[in-house]
């Protein structure tokens, strides 16, 4: 079992309990044992089998208890119960932005509402603003945010979907009579959020394959199954769809799966113009010789969106997209100095170990106390200590940095005498989201225009399938990012994602270079590179549009 499924339970535990108005200290409890178990490298089923997990700090007897009975049994009886109590739709409803638990637990007890459906209906009947802490804005709220989230409600994070099929993927290709097995659709071209996870093999016997998958402890329930194909959910609640071709037809089908349908479409118009076949065609022993066989250059799967690719390949005019191993540092990076679970050495010593040449520690500012932000003394200790290892370590680089808060009115947390000490400032919003269109576009574009910020990071606030960003001109923002030589972020995070790939191809339509950072938290996030340089490529970014690309005298010469 994943970690993230484990701390999931916690998560929701922690949530209605919030919802009932349950004691704080069991709340944060749950909050923080979710948190451990999340940030954890090694597996926590490891850790349970080799008796190492109850001596982590902060997990108590109940908790282990309730840890273990999960790894059994994909839940626990206290979850279970809780969720007699508390339908899960008010759930959804909290997750709302502005509805925290108090307004959850009133809608929920003054209107009977349980899902967002009816939260909806409740608002246009003007019902909401009667209600005790409410008013109409409230309600022009509520509508605003459920509209924006309505695009996602049936799509799952990227992350999430290509974590469960890296391990089906594992588990089918073990199997004997499995020759090849790949992830495809939307997954594998990296799309924000999908539907589902697809997944093809190849095979001679496919009735065999099918069964395996069903069969497999992350399946929980089979909803359609025909001689090649099989459709089921996940324990997780994601969709698998996979299907299973005779070998000799592997590439085209995965080519063809892999889609999408505007691109495919687009092909097929293209080869039937050139009186070519590409249907049933099982000459092909990989993708690029079907491209080749149009005349094509080949097409990487991010950039498969029927968007002017074909046209660019036609005239060997695609970019040399820019890729994971182009990256030689992470610019975003948290320590136990503010709300980070990995010591600065720690984060040096795996940022070491991805092969990077420089990193930046980027510790959250004063004015975030919920994030034990850095103030101006403790800045200055830490300032220091990093120049004290930077003397230890040889080929590498230790940058000095902040994520420092953009405050209400577009100032900065720390001073610019503080600020022009730094290697690298980022420049963040993390609090009054709900500031009108007009006032967040000019408290951002002041920060851009301070002469000492380098980076603008994660610009529209946003979290896939929680919560919509804030009101914002984007347009007017990046104008002022090339006018001002700012960088901006493409956050990596999954739930993230920020810069969009329509934002970050904007960006580079306005010549503005891009920092592609994980923002991260523990080591583990590290890993997460991988998710910002799909951004890039879906948005044809090359190693010249992103700053951390260059060697550290590079990038610091091209920082403001």
């Amino acid at each position: 079992m994943h970690n993230f499924e484990i701390a999931w339970v916690f998560y929701k535990m922690a949530d209605i309990l919030e919802l009932k108005g349950a004691d704080f200290f069991k709340i944060k409890a749950y909050r923080n044992a979710a948190r451990i178990i999340s940030r954890q490298e090694q597996s926590v089923e490891e850790m349970v089998q080799q008796k190492t997990f109850d001596k982590l700090s902060g997990i108590g007897k109940a908790i282990s208890t309730k840890t273990k009975e999960i790894i059994e049994t994909g839940t626990c009886k206290a979850y279970q119960e809780l969720l007699q109590e508390v339908p899960e739709g008010v759930l959804e409803i909290r997750s709302l932005p502005g509805i925290g638990p108090k307004k959850a637990r009133v809608l929920y007890q003054e209107l009977k509402i349980t899902s967002l459906e009816e939260l909806e209906q409740a608002a246009k009947k003007r019902l909401v603003r009667k209600l005790p802490g409410m008013s109409a804005k409230t309600e022009f709220e509520i509508l605003r945010n459920i509209e924006g989230l309505k695009d996602g409600r049936n799509k799952l994070l990227l992350g999430l979907a290509r974590d469960l099929g890296s391990e089906l993927v594992d588990y089918l290709a073990d199997l004997p009579m499995v020759k090849r097995v790949e992830m495809s659709g939307s997954t594998r071209r990296w799309k924000e959020m999908v539907s589902d996870l697809d997944l093809i093999a190849s095979s001679e016997r496919a009735s065999e394959v099918l069964d395996a998958l069903a069969s497999h402890p992350r399946i929980t329930k089979v909803t359609q199954r025909d001689e090649d194909r099989i459709q089921a959910f996940s324990w997780w609640g994601i969709p698998v769809d996979l299907t299973v071709v005779p070998p000799k037809q592997f590439v085209t089908a995965w080519h063809r799966s892999t889609g999408s349908k505007k691109h495919y479409q687009q092909l097929m118009q293209y080869a039937q113009r050139k009186d070519l076949s590409l249907e049933h065609n099982n000459e092909f022993s990989s993708e690029e010789d079907i491209y080749s066989h149009l005349g094509l250059e080949y097409i990487p799967p991010e950039l498969r969106e029927g968007k002017g690719e074909i046209e660019a390949a036609q005239q060997s005019g695609l970019p040399r997209l820019v890729q994971l191993e182009d990256i030689k540092g992470d610019l975003h990076l948290h320590t136990t100095w503010s709300d980070a679970s990995a010591t600065l050495e720690e984060m040096v010593d795996a940022a070491k170990k991805k092969g990077y040449t420089y990193m930046a520690i980027t510790d959250h500012s004063g004015s975030l106390k919920i994030a034990n932000g850095l103030d101006k003394e403790r800045l200055m200790i830490q300032i220091d200590k990093i120049k004290e290892l930077n003397k230890k370590i040889k080929n590498f680089t230790i940058l000095t940095g902040v994520e420092c808060d953009i405050l209400s009115d577009g100032t900065l947390d720390h001073p610019d005498e503080l600020l022009e000490q730094l290697d690298v400032v980022i420049a963040s919003v993390h609090t009054n989201f709900k500031q009108d269109m007009e006032r967040m576009t000019k408290r951002i574009i002041t920060a851009i225009e301070n002469e000492h910020v380098d980076i603008i990071g994660h610009v529209s606030g946003r979290l896939l399938g929680r919560r919509g960003g804030y009101e914002l001109d984007v347009k007017r923002v990046l104008e002022a990012a090339a006018k001002n030589n700012t960088v901006m972020e493409i956050n990596s995070s999954p739930d993230r994602l920020d810069l969009s790939e329509e934002n970050a191809k904007l960006a580079k339509e306005m010549g503005i270079k891009v920092a592609i950072n994980t923002d991260a938290h523990d080591l583990k996030r590290l890993n997460e590179m991988q998710y910002g340089v799909a951004v890039a490529r879906r948005a044809w970014l090359t190693p010249d549009d992103v700053v951390n690309t260059k060697d550290v005298e590079g990038l610091l010469q091209s920082l403001k």
